[in-house]
């Protein structure tokens, strides 16, 4: 395991798309965490947008907003399309080296390659997939991207989940409606040629970022599962029970415990950890917690994502906005999942911090001199 910046991390290929197939080793890292002189997080998808939002600075932060799709020699034409998933694309540098990493897929296809096209992304210079867990809302437009920009993509181009769980068809078993919540389609992956790597414990991400590895909980925060798990293979999709913890193992739908969520997170020269968290469905104390402990760097600079609040009474968010401040990050960007509760409350215990970002936001960190 990646620990205290100083150790060995590994992520195994998963036993590829097929039953008979090998497991390899992925990116392997050694010494301290990437320091990197700047990153910047597009959110490429998320619930939803303010067209004449002012971008804005401060500080190490230049904060971006899209605004409309339109140009000066034609009227309006296509423009960003929000709905409730989540997807962020991360463009970080270290001295004259560029990566590009894309965590999460949205809800569809549609709404994830319209925008990429609009911000200027091009997928062929993507370094990396992540995937932060097996939901529809943040894998959907997965395949349809994919499917897109065939032969486009980097041969081998590695994709990042935590875990055989993340491939499991799930049903959706909480409110306010119940039902079929999806499945990833490996032979998607495999057209794609993409590498799937299981980070089951933390790794590299296209030799700049990292991932936290599986989450422990170790924090006051309580996981609400609001999706089963249904275990087997049917036309070459869904997880292989044998890979599955013996807690994730039996007969029926299992009730979702999240073991393969994943944050990601980058090393800003100066200024600390920039932790993604996606959903934070273990907890975004927790998520941030596991970022510390396996990089050995305890300054929090930004942590961005959807935090899984919503769900929650008033209480329990102000203890997460309570425990937030004890980790004294820079700036918390609420998107997706997190809840209006926890923006207004933020937004009085501490209004320096929070930064509203939308679909089309780019946030731009930069690292310190010193």
């Amino acid at each position: 395991m990646l620990c205290g910046g100083g150790a060995t991390a590994l992520g195994l290929i998963l036993a590829s798309l097929l039953v008979d197939a090998r497991p390899a080793v992925a990116e392997t890292m050694t010494g301290p965490v990437p320091e990197l002189d700047s990153v910047a997080v597009h959110i490429v998808t998320d619930s939803y947008q303010i067209a004449v939002a002012p971008s804005r600075k401060v500080e190490g932060l230049a904060v971006e907003h899209f605004g409309w799709g339109i140009a000066p020699d034609h009227p309006p034409g296509p423009t960003l399309a929000s709905e409730f998933g989540l997807s962020m694309h991360v463009t970080s540098r270290r001295g004259e080296d560029t990566r590009r990493t894309l965590v999460d897929f949205g809800f569809t296809p549609e709404a994830l390659n319209n925008n990429l096209k609009l911000l200027g992304v091009q997928p062929s210079e993507i370094d990396a997939l992540v995937l932060s867990h097996g939901h529809y809302d943040h894998f959907g437009g997965l395949a349809g991207f994919l499917g897109q920009n065939q032969g486009q993509l980097k041969p081998g181009l590695p994709f990042h989940v935590g875990g055989e769980d993340c491939f499991c068809a799930r049903e959706w078993t909480a409110p306010p409606v119940k039902g079929d919540f999806g499945v990833i389609d490996r032979q998607a992956l495999k057209a794609a040629n993409l590498t799937v790597t299981s980070t089951e414990r933390p790794a590299l991400v296209a030799g700049h970022g990292f991932t936290s590895g599986q989450i422990d909980q170790s924090s006051f925060e309580k996981l609400l599962s609001p999706s089963a798990m249904k275990l087997g293979v049917m036309h070459a999709s869904g997880c292989y029970p044998d890979r599955l913890s013996q807690a994730d193992r039996g007969q029926g739908p299992i009730p979702d415990q999240f073991r393969h969520e994943i944050a990601t997170a980058f090393n800003l020269k100066g200024r600390g950890l920039v932790v993604l968290t996606s959903c934070s469905h273990r907890g975004v104390v927790n998520a941030i917690r596991q970022a510390q402990a396996v990089s050995g760097i305890q300054k929090v600079h930004a942590v961005i994502g959807g935090f899984h609040l919503a769900p929650y009474q008033p209480d329990y968010v102000r203890q997460t906005i309570t425990a937030l401040k004890e980790i004294e990050p820079d700036f918390v960007v609420p998107l997706h999942c997190t809840g209006e509760a926890f923006y207004e409350m933020a937004k009085a215990e501490m209004p320096n911090k929070l930064v509203r970002a939308y679909t089309g936001t780019r946030l731009v960190f930069s690292g310190s001199a010193t």
